[in-house]
């Protein structure tokens, strides 16, 4: 049955971009395995994600705006599904390799906070290690994963899951597609639910802006897209035109003004702020009430805190709630 593989293998090579990762290149696992007979590595790692348990609790995560009021406001799955599409659709078009960028796109929030940013932020102030979602979703792949054995991906995943926010810069194009889409799905997406909210309207929209990048959410979109696929053909890169690159930062600038801060929008931050940095305070105080898998990780030396970390990142924003909720608000007294 190997050879399934090894086709698809050959497939590759014979195929792709001479730019592009293939499967039989990579720099391998931090754990040394038996191959798949019929999957190459980076689809296995796409496969590993897609069924771990991080990856689903992405679903009840915020995004953007927290417990919002509506059925079509994005979560942490649908931006994270969003991304994997943009991602996708640039690299079949410069022949990159699609299932390296899936494995990537799928796996780079995977250590997000309950509350969105407000979660990032509360952990960053309390833990002294520090808190960043990107190293977290690492650190959830390689170790808090099936019960602190880690999913074993390979380097070239696990690579492009750290660098994909602004300040990284990965080792393959496919990680660089990665974190442009990244960018480019947010900004999409929090512009349309924005809009949706009453917060923007499309006029509001700097006409300078508008002029290049497109005047609806679709257009800019599909701007993006296009102007990335343009600049980067036959390229060892992944660039933009100068022009459509600026309005895409101004654009950024510009919701970053007057959605990511805005005090309508974000009016329950602080509470959502409060309430992590008081589990943070309890549960470090209470290593019993940690699961077993992290227990254990404590007694092999891990940090308190950081294992405390780890529990209240892995949290879905209704799961704090609820144990905030059973931990400090008062329960009716019931007569037997």
């Amino acid at each position: 049955m190997a050879v399934i593989r090894e086709n698809l293998e050959k497939w590759e090579s014979e195929y792709l971009s001479p730019y592009a990762s293939l499967s039989r290149n990579s720099l391998g696992r931090m754990k040394d395995e038996e191959p798949c007979d019929i999957r190459p590595v980076f689809q296995r790692d796409r496969d590993r994600i897609l069924h771990c348990k991080s990856f689903r609790r992405l679903k009840d995560k915020t995004q953007v705006f927290l417990a919002p009021q509506g059925d079509h406001y994005r979560t942490r799955l649908t931006h994270t599904l969003e991304v994997s599409q943009n991602a996708r659709t640039i690299a079949r078009a410069l022949r990159l390799n699609e299932e390296l960028v899936e494995a990537i796109a799928l796996g780079h929030d995977l250590g997000h906070t309950p509350f969105g940013h407000a979660g990032e932020r509360a952990l960053g102030r309390v833990c002294p290690y520090g808190f960043e979602h990107s190293e977290q979703s690492v650190r959830t792949v390689d170790v808090l994963e099936k019960d602190g054995q880690g999913l074993n991906l390979t380097f070239e995943v696990r690579d492009g899951i750290r660098n994909h926010q602004t300040k990284g810069m990965p080792a393959t194009l496919e990680g660089r597609i990665v974190r442009i889409s990244d960018k480019i799905a947010y900004i999409h997406h929090d512009c349309d639910d924005a809009i949706r909210a009453g917060i923007l309207k499309e006029e509001d929209i700097p006409r300078e802006i508008q002029e290049v990048a497109g005047r609806t959410t679709g257009e800019r979109l599909d701007r993006f897209i296009h102007d990335i696929v343009t600049n980067s053909f036959g390229k060892n890169e992944i660039a933009m035109s100068p022009a459509v690159e600026e309005a895409m930062k101004k654009l950024r600038r510009f919701l970053f003004e007057h959605v990511y801060t805005n005090p309508h929008a974000k009016s329950e931050e602080g509470k959502a702020e409060i309430l992590v940095e008081t589990l943070y305070d309890y549960y470090l105080h209470h290593m019993e009430k940690l699961s077993p898998e992290l227990r254990g990780l404590m007694e092999r030396g891990e940090a308190k805190e950081r294992l405390v970390c780890d529990y209240i990142a892995a949290m879905t924003d209704r799961f704090a709630i609820a144990r905030y909720e059973d931990i400090y608000i008062p329960k009716s007294w019931v007569v037997m």
